[in-house]
This record gives structure tokens, sequence and C-alpha cells, in this order.
């Protein structure tokens, strides 16, 4: 799960990180009363959507030159215009898409001086399975473009679980940085505050880009980026209480109300898959044959018929969709369970596209014969590549 900047702030400040005081609003006319709250002379006003670049971001409603999602306000009218231009349009940025994200919030936040600006992130290191801290000195700039025209700038600090976060690894995370005076004082405490946070709040990511280094020489949070694993979201109901539904896919918020791994992509042909393994086959062999899959959608292994049904209506519900591939492979899911649930849906919803259903494993042969015995318009397939070249073949004659 996903929270906003202002969001993130305000976990990390209730762990001792530095962060700028701030007001979040969600009206223009609240505009005034927020930079009265905070001193000035400099405001900086953010837009809040889940989304990077907002900086270098294009209003879709504003002219071409008008300024980003973030915005310097150098008087208290300057911000209430700021919020007056942001709020209620659409903002577009690399991550966004073309259609973009409507800005239904802002924060407003004391301006800083900005000396220096770093690069600092946690994630659990998947080669290692711990923790680590991945610093660069070159913040405030896209990651990823880093990672690749200049990998060497970028270092990856493990922790150990059994300690912590030590005074050696903040030291290291402080040189990788190349700070020193007040700054690396404030890394040798900072780096054990955001790596509390990160573990007593099951994060999955927390990043800070930039980290900046002040004209006074204290580190501050400027930016920041959290993101939850959902698996373990049923601990914290003070995160929960943060999620933004304006902000998710109508579909996904109403997969994960029946735990399914559901994630809304931009192709034509609906997936339903047993197993995230299998559902990245499903869609790779779709590309393979030329065609684009609408979905991710994992079931998992103990699905009901209820939870099946409802991973149908869901794949149903996106009006881009011109077939559906359900490919099970059952283990621990019996197919039995899957053709019923598919029966059940179609019956409810209707079957407008072309329905292509590849079963393998257990109860297979009664699950077969639940499909064939349902009086449904349903093409079975011998297996995947004889269900991707169906789906696909099926799909261009539409």
């Amino acid at each position: 799960m996903n929270i906003h900047e202002h969001q993130a702030k305000a976990v990390l400040k209730a762990f001792g990180a530095p962060v700028a005081d701030g007001v979040a609003i969600f009206s223009a006319d609240e505009a005034g009363a927020a930079a009265d709250k905070l001193p000035g002379p400099l405001w900086v006003v953010k837009s809040q959507i889940h989304a990077g670049g907002r900086g270098k971001g294009k209003f879709k409603e504003l002219p071409a030159d008008a300024k980003g999602g973030v915005r310097l306000a150098f008087s208290r009218d300057e911000v209430i215009a700021h919020a007056k231009d942001m709020l209620g349009n659409t903002l577009v940025t690399h991550q966004t898409g073309p259609a973009g994200k409507q800005v239904n919030r802002l924060y407003i936040e004391d301006g800083a001086d900005i000396e220096t600006e770093l690069y600092l992130s946690l994630l659990v290191n998947r080669e290692t399975g711990r923790v680590a801290f991945v610093v660069s000195t070159e913040g405030g700039m896209d990651i990823e473009a880093v990672a690749e025209e200049t990998p060497e700038k970028i270092l990856t600090i493990n922790i150990d679980p059994e300690t912590g976060v030590t005074a050696s690894d903040a030291g290291k995370i402080a040189d990788a940085l190349k700070l020193s005076g007040t700054a690396r004082d404030d890394m040798l405490s900072l780096a054990p505050i955001l790596y509390r946070a990160f573990t007593e709040k099951d994060m999955s990511l927390l990043e800070v880009n930039p980290l900046i280094v002040m004209k006074d020489g204290h580190l501050r949070v400027l930016d920041a980026k959290v993101s939850f694993d959902g698996n373990a979201l049923f601990r914290h109901e003070d995160i929960q209480a943060l999620r933004d539904l304006t902000e998710e896919d109508e579909k996904e918020i109403e997969a994960s109300k029946y735990d399914l791994a559901y994630v809304a992509l931009d192709g034509n042909i609906g997936c339903m898959v047993n197993g995230a393994g299998l559902a990245m086959a499903t869609m790779d062999i779709i590309k393979l044959y030329g065609a684009e899959p609408a979905n991710f959608l994992d079931v998992g292994g103990g699905a009901s018929k209820e939870k099946v049904t409802a991973a149908f209506k869901i794949i149903t519900a996106d009006k881009n969709v011109k077939g559906i591939l359900v490919n099970i492979f059952g283990g621990i899911m019996r197919c039995d369970v899957i053709a019923e649930g598919v029966v059940a849906a179609v019956k409810e919803v209707g079957l407008k596209v072309p329905l292509v259903v590849r079963l393998e494993g257990t109860n297979v042969e009664l699950g077969k014969k639940i499909l064939d015995e349902s009086g449904l318009d349903i093409n079975s397939a011998n297996d995947l590549d004889d269900a991707a070249q169906k789906i696909v073949a099926a799909v261009k004659k539409v």
C-alpha cells in the first residue's frame, strides 16, 4: 500500500526523523490559513499524488508553459494562487502515463536552504534477505537513470537483523554520502531512526529523495515515498487509515476485498491464473503471440467458488477486455472449484467476449466436465501454448 508524501513524513516524524513543518489542504480556500501556520518567507506547494516526477510534470488544463506539480511561493498570495492552479487539475508525469492523475490534495511546506541533495532509501535486499540502505550522492535525480549511467555512484549497505543499525553501519552510510561535521553526526542518529520506522511499520520501501544537507549543516528529509507490505497491514490499523482510494484503480480496490492479487494493465486479454509465476508466464506467452494482457490476476492456491466468481467479474468489468484466458494448473487449487466459479460468474454477468480455459492438475476431469455440461460457449485448450494461440486468434476476430 502506498501513502502520500505528507503522510509519510508524519510517520517518519513520529520516529524522530527531521522533517519540515507542513500542512495538508484539500481545497484552495484552506491555502491562506495553511501559509499562516508556517514561518515563511519561502513556502513549497506540493501536489499529492501517488506518482513521482511531480515537479517536472505538467497540468493538462493549464498552458504548456505553466509550472509543474511542485512550486515555490515567496508570499501568502502566491501560495493561494498556486493552490487554485493545482487543485482539481490533472497532473501528468513520467510515472502517471498520459492519462495523468487528478490532484485532490496539496502539501504546503516550510521552505529550506539547500546546500546539497542526496539519495537514501531502505528496502529488502532480495539477494541477502536483509533490509538494506541504498545511498547515493546523486540526490534529487531519477535514481534509475543514475543506476544506468553511473552505477558506481550507488552503494548498498546491508543491515544485520540481529543487531540493527550499528554505529559502524551508520558511519558507512555517512561515508558513502560524503558527510562530515554536523551532517555526519545527524546521520549517525538518523540511520537507526529510519531503520526502526521501516521494520516496526512493515514497510516495503522507504525512499528519501532528496535527503538534503541544509546551509546550517543539518540533514532534513525533503521528500519521502513510503510503501507498506500489504500482507502485514492487519497489524497496523493506523497505517490502514491512511489509504487513499481515489489513487487506486476501482478494479484493484474490488480485488483487495477478496484478497486477490490483481494489477490492471493496458492490453485487451483478461487473465485469471493461479500462482504469480504462472501468471507471469501466461502474460509472456500472450505477448509472444502478438497480443497484450489486460491484467495480472492471481487467484491463489486456496480460492473458493465465490472468490473465483469475484475475479471473473473484475476482469469483465474492464471495458478494454476483448477476450479472457483462464489458465489453471491445479495443485492446492482444485480445477472443479475454478470451473464452478467461472460458470457461476458467466451465468451472472453474461459472456460477451471469447473465453478460453486451460485446466490441468487436481480434479481436472471433473473441472472439464463442469465446463462441458454448462451449456456455455467456452473454448477448452490442451496446454498453455494452445490456450494462448486460441485466445489471441479469437480476439483478432472480434
